[in-house]
């Protein structure tokens, strides 16, 4: 049987395939998660998804819910990590936090929103913002 092009095509794009950005972004919120823990924090949740929006780590820290975003820049050529996490970007987090917190049954929890900003894959380059955004 011959290989078509849209065979091809399929084989390149299989579920278990990354690209290389998308495997970098999985390396820095591994790391991020264990620099986390490190300081605490409880890994619950990782890359939460709902329609219109993703949380790339739900952590407890305390009696307190984090929502993580994981941000990894290889160069501040166009603001860097923390530039990348617009409004745009915080009403996403945001929507599926009150996603998270509705199906989980946590309406009344305390919630906060953190960034975690990595201009490299060392735990050198990691900036951790607590509070970074609010739902308010």
């Amino acid at each position: 049987m011959a290989i078509t092009q849209s065979m091809r095509r399929n084989d390149t794009t299989s579920p278990n395939r990354q690209s290389p950005t998308q495997q970098r972004g999985q390396a820095g919120e591994e790391l991020a998660a264990h620099f986390l823990q490190r300081h605490g924090l409880r890994i619950l949740t990782r890359n939460y998804r709902c329609r219109g929006g993703e949380i790339d780590l739900i952590c407890q820290d305390g009696a307190a819910l984090v929502f993580v975003e994981v941000r990894l820049r290889r160069s501040n050529a166009f603001g860097g990590a923390a530039a990348s996490i617009t409004l745009t970007k915080q009403r996403r987090i945001i929507l599926a936090a009150r996603h998270y917190l509705a199906t989980h049954s946590k309406t009344d929890a305390d919630c906060r929103f953190d960034c975690v900003l990595l201009d490299g894959t060392s735990d050198q380059s990691i900036n951790w913002v607590r509070n970074a955004f609010s739902a308010d």
